[in-house]
C-alpha cells in the first residue's frame, strides 16, 4: 500500500517551476550540488531549493539521505555501462568494464569519494556483478575462484578510482602543488642516500600524470589468464 501511494504521489507531485518531481530529478539536483560544493552540501533543505520544491518533498521518494547516496552510487555504475556491449574476448570486456567505471568516477571526483565503498544493492550495481561473473566463470573459472577474482577486481577499481577522484577533488592550487613537489622535492635528492630517486627523478617527474590504474588493471587481468593456465588438468 505505502509503494502504491509514494508511486502516486511521484507522477503527480510538481516544482514550483513546474517540473515533475521524480526520484530521478532529486538524484540529478544532488549530482550537481555535491559536483559544485562537496558532499557538505548534500542536504534535504539545499536539494529542495535546487529543485523549487519544498525540502519535505524529498521524503516522498527516499526515507534518508543515506538511501539517495546508495542511489548517486548506483547512477555512477550505470552511467559507467551505458553503451557497454560484450565482445567475444573475456579479458577485454573485464577491461572495458574497468575503465569505464573509473573514467565516471573521474566524471564525478566529489560523489565518487562519497560512494566508492558502498555496496548500493540496486540494480546497476546487479547487473556489472552479474556480467563480471558471467565474463570470469565463461572464461572457465571455478565458482569460488570466479567470486575471489570478481572481489579482486572490484575492489582495485574502487580503490582506484577513491584515490584518483580524491585528488581531482582538491583545489587547483592544491593540486598543482602536489604535480610540482615531484619535482621540487624529489628532483635534487641526495643520490647517496636514494639512489634511484635520485637517477630516475626526471623520469618520475616526467610521468607523474600516468594512467596507474590502466597499468595495474592490465597486470590483474594478466595474472588472470596466467591462473587458466596454471589448471591441473592444463586446460584453458
Amino acid at each position: 500500500m505505502t509503494e502504491r501511494v509514494i508511486k502516486q504521489r511521484t507522477r503527480v507531485t510538481q516544482t514550483k517551476s513546474g517540473v515533475t518531481l521524480s526520484a530521478d530529478v532529486i538524484i540529478d539536483a544532488a549530482l550537481r550540488l555535491v559536483g559544485e560544493h562537496g558532499g557538505e552540501a548534500l542536504s534535504v533543505r539545499r536539494l529542495g531549493k535546487a529543485i523549487g520544491a519544498d525540502p519535505t518533498a524529498f521524503y516522498r521518494y527516499f526515507a534518508t539521505m543515506d538511501e539517495l547516496l546508495l542511489e548517486l552510487g548506483d547512477r555512477l555504475i550505470g552511467l559507467g555501462l551505458d553503451g557497454f556491449t560484450r565482445g567475444p574476448d573475456w579479458k577485454q570486456n573485464l577491461r572495458a568494464l574497468g575503465l569505464r567505471t573509473h573514467a565516471v568516477y573521474l566524471q564525478y571526483p566529489r560523489v565518487a569519494m562519497l560512494v566508492a565503498s558502498r555496496i548500493t544493492g540496486r540494480p546497476h550495481e546487479a547487473r556489472i556483478i552479474e556480467l563480471i561473473l558471467a565474463e570470469l566463470r565463461g572464461a572457465g573459472f571455478d565458482d569460488v575462484t570466479a567470486v575471489r577474482l570478481y572481489r579482486t577486481f572490484g575492489e582495485l577499481t574502487l580503490a582506484f578510482s577513491a584515490v584518483d577522484a580524491a585528488f581531482l577533488a582538491l583545489p587547483d592550487t592544491a593540486r598543482a602543488a602536489d604535480q610540482a613537489r615531484w619535482t621540487q622535492a624529489y628532483g635534487h635528492i641526495d643520490a647517496a642516500t636514494h639512489p634511484n630517486i635520485a637517477e630516475l627523478a626526471p623520469v618520475i617527474a616526467a610521468h607523474s600524470d600516468m594512467a596507474a590504474y590502466e597499468s595495474a588493471l592490465d597486470l590483474l587481468l594478466d595474472s588472470f589468464d596466467r591462473q587458466l593456465g596454471q589448471r591441473p588438468d592444463g586446460s584453458r
